[in-house]
């Protein structure tokens, strides 16, 4: 029986659908040309490549512009005389804005493409980070504009991911997904790494504004460069006619979303998901300051550019072992399983030593393992969606990073409470060790890897799943 599964696993789906059709069988002739349409909307080997770099860049550029505010905090919060709590709301501000564009951005993302909704949402937010400057000098009061335009930020970014996550599992195969998920997600740490470095030498020799002002014209040309070159400067036109008649995607009954959300591994998913996004969120959010109160006379470009130095080739590495495990055999759930635990688990180990008395040195090595470790869920819970729900795949990573944008906005906050309140970091590192644990302990109680998005009571080969 194992040599059958491991037989039929490597078959292609469509033509296993195919071969057990009989051609008496009306009812199954339509469902095997829509499998087989399909497969063929799947990018070609060169044409994955070209999106692959063309998705890295614009991930790289979508945290240039995310993180410009954290690198500018402390500079922006001397000039215009804020509080830890005050600089904590406008950080956490561009969460709520999060929030609220998640689920919305994957249902459209499955219904008319993914890369039509990153292009949009690209120019939008480029523009808007280029004129946070002007905003920021536009209000009496700079604490509301900025709070503001961080929320804006937050509605127009909140549509990226999910749209990747739709964008893969509509044009990638499945043996080749982790490993291009992780290196699309690998550009969050190198639009980290690239606005703390060139960030922090333009912070310090043209000041706060030239970090806004590059970040977003250069996003805004990326945006340009898509359109004109992959979209062959066709109009990213989103009809409302679009989105009610769209394609094979994203198509379940609210019955069957019912039954989806009800499953324990799809909660396991969620849960596990709101858990690491929040921390990273946290951590994003608080690092620069951290090292800027601990370490007043470190050089900035230090503590902003070795951690998202050490954190690319992790995510790569494990995205590449992630697809060896199960290429070789391994249990596809026990693999996101281990992916989860390097992320969760050991990298709390680490930020534990963080609430020691340590040298600059330590505290640079002890956050770069974190980071390091942390982009295990990149080949963990991030992939673990499409396993579970790969047809719906953009709106379910909404419902994930809705929640774990919720948390981080809340997280972000308390943090700020905390540092103002007991004066030290250690109740910070302490809360993101304990939130890290829950969503570990809840993942590997509950994760699973066979496909849940369709009624097996209805589906003739149930047990051959993606």
């Amino acid at each position: 029986m194992a040599v059958i599964q491991k037989y039929v696993k490597k078959q292609s789906p469509d033509l296993v659908c195919h071969k057990e059709s009989h051609p008496a069988d009306k009812a199954g002739a339509p469902g095997c040309q829509k499998k087989w349409n399909e497969h063929n909307n799947n990018w070609s080997r060169p044409e994955a490549r070209v999106w692959t770099v063309v998705l890295l860049l614009g991930t790289c550029l979508l945290y240039c512009a995310r993180v410009a505010m954290p690198i500018c905090a402390f500079s922006m919060a001397e000039q215009f005389n804020w509080t830890k709590r005050e600089s904590g709301m406008v950080l956490g501000s561009f969460f709520w804005g999060y929030c609220f564009t998640q689920v919305f951005g994957g249902y459209v993302s499955d219904r008319v493409g993914g890369e039509k909704v990153l292009l949009l949402s690209a120019a939008a937010w480029g523009s808007m980070t280029a004129f946070t400057p002007i905003l920021a000098h536009f209000c009496s009061q700079p604490i509301l504009s900025m709070t503001l335009a961080r929320f804006l930020m937050g509605l127009l970014q909140g549509v990226h991911y999910p749209s990747l996550a739709s964008l893969c599992s509509q044009r990638v195969v499945e043996s080749e997904r982790g490993f291009l998920m992780s290196t699309v997600a690998s550009g969050s740490y190198l639009g980290t790494l690239v606005i703390g470095g060139a960030g922090s030498l333009m912070l310090d020799l043209y000041g706060w504004q030239s970090v806004f002002y590059v970040s977003g014209l250069l996003s805004v040309l990326w945006a340009y460069c898509m359109w004109k070159c992959l979209l062959k400067g066709e109009g990213p036109i989103i009809t409302l006619e679009s989105l009610g008649s769209g394609g094979s995607q994203s198509k379940l009954s609210k019955r069957h979303w019912l039954r989806l959300l009800k499953q324990p591994a799809v909660c396991a998913v969620i849960v596990t998901h709101l858990c690491t996004a929040s921390t990273f969120f946290t951590l994003l959010s608080w690092l620069p300051t951290f090292f800027k109160d601990t370490f007043p006379d470190a050089k900035g470009w230090v503590f902003n550019v070795i951690p998202w130095l050490v954190a690319i080739p992790s995510s790569l590495f494990s995205g590449y072992l992630s697809d060896h495990l199960i290429s070789q055999g391994y249990d596809t759930a026990s693999v996101r399983k281990l992916m989860q635990f390097f992320s969760m688990g050991v990298s709390s180990v680490f930020t534990l030593l963080l609430c020691g008395n340590n040298t600059f040195p330590w505290a640079v090595a002890f956050v770069s393992a974190t980071m390091g470790f942390t982009t295990f869920s990149h080949s963990g819970v991030s992939v673990n969606v499409q396993d579970l729900a790969p047809s719906c795949a953009g709106a379910l990573f909404g419902v994930m990073n809705t929640f774990g944008a919720f948390l981080g906005v809340l997280m972000v906050y308390l943090s700020g409470y905390l540092i103002e309140t007991t004066g030290s970091w250690t109740s910070v590192f302490a809360l993101i060790t304990t939130v890290n644990l829950l969503g570990l302990c809840t993942f590997l109680a509950f994760a699973e890897a066979r496909r849940l998005d369709i009624d097996p009571s209805k589906v003739r080969h149930h047990n051959i799943h993606i």
